[in-house]
């Protein structure tokens, strides 16, 4: 499973990464020994059962449809180019980054997002010097877990209350972006509190990256609602088989 699952996203996320690499990438990833040990080893025990039982759902996919492995190739390389983008934050003096990770939880549901968070996390932990390998857990569960799992219940909640896949997708890519950085905060801020008070620590780290995360997360919303009714118009057999349509309206 391993050779040609990770092989088909290592060979798009690479060429995707070539392209696109950042000449400085910090912020969404949390860098190379930022977090102290504890806390590394912690987010790692945290992030491993999703990352594990995500492979287990990808196997399960595999084996149930061949074309699944195709689409995660697809989606693994589009979160590895998404959340390597580089995106200037005046307040911070840092860049900000979209996450991916919204809309590959649509197409391949929430556990196997996850999968392709970590190893895009791991490419660029690797050959972009983008976050790193001690923080790799806290970076997948804040990007991996949190973006996916947000995103995906996002899309859910908008198409039970009636929406149409556009304004599904937007929130779902809104919300992604958005609990990405509340997770990378809140880690953070965990870690490094000291003697001030968490939460306002917390605040003060989540609102620094507002003024340009806002507009970028309505940014990645709306891609991925537009990708959603891009695949609805030209291919709705890739939807109905990956059961992202269903009874709510298109």
């Amino acid at each position: 499973m391993k050779s040609r699952t990770f092989a088909a996203m290592g060979t798009g996320a690479l060429v995707g990464g070539s392209l696109l690499a950042p000449t400085s990438a910090r912020a969404m990833h949390i860098s190379e020994g930022i977090l102290p040990a504890g806390w590394a080893i912690f987010w790692f025990v945290v992030a491993l059962p999703f990352v594990a039982w995500g492979v287990r759902q990808v196997n399960l996919s595999k084996k149930a449809d061949p074309s699944y492995i195709p689409l995660l190739g697809i989606f693994g390389a589009a979160v590895f180019v998404f959340s390597c983008f580089p995106i200037p934050v005046p307040v911070a003096g840092s860049t900000a980054h979209p996450a991916g990770t919204g809309i590959s939880a649509i197409f391949l549901g929430p556990f196997a997002s996850v999968v392709v968070a970590f190893i895009s996390l791991l490419l660029q932990a690797l050959f972009l010097a983008h976050g790193g390998l001690t923080t790799l857990g806290g970076n997948t569960f804040s990007m991996g877990v949190l973006g996916s799992f947000s995103g995906f219940a996002a899309f859910l909640a908008g198409r039970k209350l009636g929406l149409g896949l556009f304004w599904s997708g937007f929130l779902a890519g809104m919300a992604a972006d958005l609990f990405t950085y509340l997770g990378t905060s809140f880690e953070m801020a965990l870690a490094l509190h000291g003697t001030q008070s968490f939460w306002s620590v917390l605040g003060q780290i989540y609102l620094a990256f507002m003024p340009t995360q806002i507009p970028l997360s309505i940014l990645e919303g709306a891609v991925t609602g537009g990708i959603l009714v891009y695949v609805q118009k030209h291919r709705p057999d890739i939807l109905a088989r990956l059961k992202v349509i269903g009874g709510a309206k298109p």
